[in-house]
């Protein structure tokens, strides 16, 4: 008869073993380091490399939020961005903070090859509105938890607030953090000069439909005082259930005036980045790659534990 000799962990080793186990069940994942780097395209590489994918940090179906940061957080890229291509710094930047991220492409012509199929918004915002509402709905059945935080860019923001107010959103999220929003239109003198023109004819939603023609069904819905967003915007900017922050910076080439990205409204918090930090030189699209930005972003969602606000030269067009 053979003796079976049977290995005991030393008593340490089984306490620190217990340990880990109810520390990783209590928040999820171990917590990764990501490298963080504050350029306009780091994200882009993870598209290359891995198509329609998701960027290391985002998406993670076994991450459960922590009691610190319950709430995850889904990233709504702008018109002509993605889930990966528009996200390269916040996504490292949060998963590093302790938060659930996720991202979606949306409004995406799935119908055609990579990489165009890559190329998010460029759908109608009610269909893009649509699809993120099924994406929060599925994140929260995979979390467990109740609400999420959102931070949008550009378009994102108008695609976040139609799902808010017109979809049932509003239950669903707590706080949303807005990045160079068109809130109320940018504006374009010739367009509002067309539309008006065009209403005392009687023929305004002829001219609407032909300003969302072409490949970018929502630029239309965005520009000016459309129809789209008067609609949207009948009750108020701003839905009262959600806590909003605006960041924008005063070199916004798209959103114009600059101060539509901070249209005041009750209880919304108003950051220009250039206030305290005049060498601060973002635009529109470097905004998600701006290092003083996303300060503020990180401070939006959990305000009890501020963290100190950078300020240095920043170029347009590049981030840092």
């Amino acid at each position: 008869m053979r003796t079976v000799l049977r290995r005991r962990l030393p008593g340490s080793l089984v306490v620190v073993t217990i340990f880990l186990a109810l520390w990783i069940g209590a928040t999820g994942t171990a917590a990764a380091e990501y490298p963080v780097d504050y350029n306009l395209f780091s994200g882009v590489p993870g598209e290359l490399e891995h198509p329609g994918g998701s960027l290391p940090g985002s998406n993670d179906r076994f991450c459960r939020p922590s009691a610190a940061h319950p709430d995850p957080v889904v990233l709504v890229h702008g018109t002509g961005g993605g889930a990966q291509t528009n996200w390269g710094v916040y996504v490292p930047l949060l998963a590093n903070a302790g938060y659930c991220v996720y991202a979606l492409t949306y409004g995406a012509y799935d119908n055609l090859p990579w990489p165009v199929s890559a190329i998010g918004g460029m759908r109608p915002i009610q269909d893009s509105a649509a699809q993120l509402a099924a994406f929060v709905h599925q994140v929260l059945a995979t979390t467990g938890a109740s609400k999420v935080d959102l931070i949008a860019h550009s378009q994102g923001n108008i695609v976040g607030n139609y799902y808010i107010k017109r979809l049932g959103g509003e239950a669903m999220v707590d706080k949303f953090v807005a990045l160079a929003a068109p809130w109320v239109g940018t504006f374009d003198p010739q367009t509002d000069m067309i539309r008006a023109f065009a209403r005392q004819l009687g023929v305004e939603p002829a001219v609407d439909a032909m300003l969302t023609a072409g490949a970018c069904l929502p630029c239309g819905q965005m520009v000016g005082h459309s129809a789209f967003l008067r609609r949207l915007n009948a009750d108020g900017v701003y839905d009262r259930h959600v806590t909003y922050t605006n960041i924008e910076t005063r070199y916004d080439e798209l959103i114009v005036p600059f101060t539509v990205g901070v249209t005041p409204g009750p209880g919304v918090t108003q950051i220009l980045l250039q206030d305290g930090c005049p060498v601060d030189y973002s635009e529109h699209a470097g905004l998600v790659a701006d290092a003083r930005a996303a300060g503020f972003a990180l401070n939006a969602l959990d305000p009890a534990h501020p963290r100190p606000v950078p300020c240095h030269l920043t170029l347009p067009a590049v981030g840092g």
